[in-house]
């Protein structure tokens, strides 16, 4: 019988598995943003594509985080105090991307943009990698004892399963960027993009096929048969859909690709999940230091009043960004695109103070990103 805290387990799976879908693509686009913006155009296009949305996205991070703070102290607590320095350099991260959106545009200088640029890569690199070593240690185990205190170092958390964590979600993120770059540019980026998510794709069908299988044959819960079967279904999932993704993109069905890949992030996370259930964070130096969702779980009352204030507000935050999404679907094409592309969104204008990252309404000229939202 499930029990409240068994319940918001779930629940923060899934908000992770959110996180992991949306920002997924945005640390792709901004992965590639070197890649396919040879010009200042074409990477204001690429960054066009996801202007709209990349906060909100974000905020899934931040709704699990807090999920896990009030319905999981214990584990917050000795999850954060062990990834305090990676956690940091992902915030750190985090805070000059969403700055390099802003500010990139606020000066005519070839420099300056790309500084900014250079801002975007990394802050989208290192999060994409770092998000992966983090869940595979967490799955792997790190060294706690009886109080739950970390008695590692950073050194303890670079074992050989959490980095290949790290390669897969870096890989798998750059692929659903590629796709959602070609779902949502015109002419020849579009191409580009389209042609880029083969080989990317591959690499991630191989990273991805090597630490599911390592974590359904070394890290599932002994003893617990229902999450077991859970575990190698949703893994069984998440590789059909992304090798049919990777040939959906292959075959030119942008749409079908970028859903699969979708499908594919979603469903490799609950078989992390399912994996590490009823465990939230394991001890490697004894298994009886291990936090599981009992031991580490708040109150009954709070859990109860958790569920009620979710169930109220979660629907209105979901059509919300659903309604964002819909407004901004179309597809954004560079200035001066190629005669197949339709009327740019961002009509070409001499760069100045107002060259910001170009967020623009479907259909309307080039508005400042601060106005768009």
């Amino acid at each position: 019988m499930l029990h409240l805290s068994d319940i918001w387990f779930i629940a923060i799976a899934v908000l992770w598995a959110g996180y992991f879908v949306l920002e997924g693509f945005d640390f792709g686009v901004g992965i590639l943003l070197p890649v396919l913006g040879r010009a200042n155009a074409e990477r204001r296009a690429v960054i066009n594509t996801i202007g709209p949305v990349w906060d909100g996205n974000e905020v899934w991070l931040l709704t699990a985080g807090g999920a896990t703070f009030a319905a999981f102290p214990g584990w917050y607590a000795a999850m954060f105090s062990a990834f305090y320095l990676p956690l940091l350099v992902v915030l750190v991260c985090l805070i000059f991307r969403g700055v390099a959106f802003e500010y990139r545009g606020k000066r005519d200088s070839a420099r300056w943009r790309g500084g900014w640029d250079a801002a975007i890569f990394g802050g989208s690199l290192v999060p994409a990698l770092l998000w992966g070593v983090a869940f595979g240690n967490v799955l792997h185990g790190i060294p706690l004892n009886a109080a739950h205190n970390y008695t590692g170092n950073f050194f303890s958390l670079l074992n050989p399963y959490s980095l290949l964590g790290g390669v897969t979600t870096l890989a798998l993120f750059t692929l659903d960027g590629a796709l959602f770059l070609g779902l949502k540019t015109t002419g020849d980026l579009r191409r580009r993009a389209n042609a880029l998510a083969w080989p990317v794709g591959v690499g991630a069908i191989v990273a991805a096929a090597a630490f599911l299988s390592w974590t359904m044959a070394s890290y599932r819960s002994p003893g617990h048969v229902a999450t077991g079967v859970a575990a190698v279904a949703f893994a069984a999932v998440a590789a059909v859909t992304l090798i049919g993704g990777v040939l959906a993109s292959r075959a030119g069905r942008e749409g079908y690709a970028f859903a699969a890949v979708a499908v594919a992030i979603a469903c490799a996370t609950g078989a992390l999940f399912s994996a590490l259930f009823p465990d939230v964070l394991r001890s490697s130096t004894s298994p009886l230091f291990t936090l599981t969702v009992a031991n580490a779980s708040s109150t009954a009352k709070t859990l109860a009043l958790m569920t009620v204030i979710a169930c109220i507000f979660l629907p209105f935050v979901l059509l919300y960004q659903a309604w964002t999404y819909w407004v901004f679907r179309k597809r954004i094409s560079v200035p001066g695109g190629t005669a197949d592309s339709p009327a740019p969104l961002v009509p070409p204008a001499p760069a100045g103070p107002d060259d910001s990252i170009g967020l623009a309404r479907p259909g309307t000229p080039e508005t400042p990103s601060t106005a768009a939202r």
